[in-house]
């Protein structure tokens, strides 16, 4: 696609290499004893820690069966059968079969929300079940509402209700078109209807955040800004999606982003392998639980991994492609670090975005290596294999399997890896089967159109 933007972008000398022109907030935090160590936050009531994770998935909505599934090296990939995908070009996804809300949503609500917010509704009630934190249970009664928020986001927020809205209006007049239209179309919906949850209640800071597929780890690292700025002390966060209908599919395929191998859907999506061809459309939703270490301690709440850092800049390059260099995302990779407090050294496994499309996947492993020294040792595994691309809530679901690694001691295969680009040879990919490996400290990648970046920092909690 050509670059619209900036002619002579891909002929500009790297700015990555280029020093920085002032000093990251980790390094004015040090500069009274060491200004090049990182050191890792050690007051409590400014470290991030994970207290519950809540999902919907092609693998179901529990956290741990979808984390057998993926042990498993299962695909969730099949032909679409919600609508007459017959005329697409690309006529399978990641879909989403048989899911219910009961028990989570109220009937009424749940015949009229879009299924973006449903996923999200019902992934925030198991996450917050997950954090010991029930509805009308003496825990949640003793949650300070004003200081407990939401941030869900989604690149394409409730399509459904949207395109909906369009066909009335065309076919039978605005008159017909449903007053929930706008309400249910709009991404803030999501965090809107976990804090209004008469179950929930959170009336802290509340909105919702879209930059494509780099969403959920746009909206954790900001999660994390309202702990450490003392604004919170605990947040909901993630990101939801649910595309997989007419329009988005059209949509992509008019991009060329998807793959096209129909009669192989379960092996389309193939990350760093020489003949991808595109990436699988997917959905859903994972949410994670964050407090303040301070206000989980005082609870006694169950602590399941600590919120090291991130960052999130911009390639400023192209809408759809990344930059061929990683100079961007390399950035982003080194700040989150900083942020963080850590070394490259001591990070030992990474959960790529790796979407299965020509330019990204190779882009990635680009600045990958511009930051790590010695790949040789880290554990590279792409969950988009088995799952597809959720968009908006890709960076959420994988951020829960970057949790389960580090919590489990196991890392689950990356998929369909027939003929690996050579440009990953130098890493472990986990190929095809699970592998048992202690996580010191685990990064979670994702980026969006537009040239958004966002990369997260997970650890082992140690108090």
């Amino acid at each position: 696609m050509q670059n619209l933007l900036l002619p002579n972008a891909a002929a500009a000398a790297p700015w990555c290499a280029q020093p920085r022109r002032r000093p990251s907030r980790l390094s004015v935090r040090a500069s009274a004893s060491s200004p090049s160590a990182p050191r890792r936050e050690t007051d409590p009531g400014k470290r991030v820690v994970i207290t519950g994770m809540g999902l919907v998935s092609v693998f179901g909505n529990d956290v741990d069966a979808y984390y057998s599934r993926l042990f498993a090296g299962e695909s969730g990939v099949g032909a679409i059968d919600r609508f007459d995908a017959s005329g697409f070009p690309t006529r399978f996804a990641a879909q989403i079969r048989g899911f219910s809300s009961e028990g989570y949503v109220d009937g009424k609500l749940d015949r009229r929300l879009d299924d973006c917010h449903r996923y999200a509704l019902v992934a925030s009630k198991k996450a917050l079940e997950s954090a010991c934190l029930v509805a009308g249970s003496s825990a949640m009664e003793k949650v300070d509402k004003e200081r407990a928020g939401v941030i869900v986001g989604s690149g394409m927020g409730g399509i459904t209700a949207f395109s909906d809205g369009v066909e009335n209006l065309v076919t039978k007049g605005y008159r017909k078109i449903s007053p929930f239209c706008i309400p249910h179309a709009i991404t803030n919906t999501s965090s809107a209807m976990i804090a209004m949850d008469a179950a929930v209640g959170f009336r802290g800071p509340n909105y919702s955040i879209s930059t494509a597929c780099a969403t959920s780890n746009h909206c954790f690292h900001s999660a994390a800004d309202q702990i450490r700025l003392g604004r919170a002390d605990v947040m909901v966060a993630g990101g939801t999606e649910a595309a997989i209908i007419p329009i988005g599919l059209g949509g992509f395929v008019a991009c060329r982003a998807l793959s096209q191998r129909n009669d192989d859907p379960g092996t389309a999506s193939r990350p760093w392998d020489k003949d991808r061809d595109g990436f699988v459309m997917g959905e859903g939703a994972g949410l994670l639980v964050m407090e303040s270490l301070e206000h989980a301690m005082r609870r006694d709440a169950p602590i399941l991994a600590e919120y090291l850092g991130g960052a999130v800049n911009s390639d400023a390059y192209h809408m759809t492609n990344p930059r061929p260099d990683g100079c961007g995302v390399s950035v982003c990779i080194r700040q989150s670090l900083e942020d963080a407090g850590v070394t490259p050294e001591e990070v030992n496994y990474i959960n790529a975005h790796a979407t299965s499309t020509p330019g990204g996947d190779l882009a990635e492993v680009n600045a990958l290596k511009q930051v790590f020294k010695d790949p040789s040792r880290i554990k590279l595994n792409a969950t988009k294999s088995m799952i597809g691309h959720s968009l908006g809530a890709a960076g959420g679901l994988e951020a829960i399997a970057t949790i389960k690694a580090i919590t489990t001691g196991w890392v689950h295969p990356t998929i369909n890896q027939f003929n690996p680009e050579s440009a990953v040879d130098q890493f472990d990919t986990v190929r095809s089967v699970k592998q048992q490996h202690e996580v010191h400290v685990g990064i979670s990648n994702s980026f969006g159109f537009g040239g958004q970046n966002s990369v997260v920092v997970f650890a082992p909690f140690k108090p």
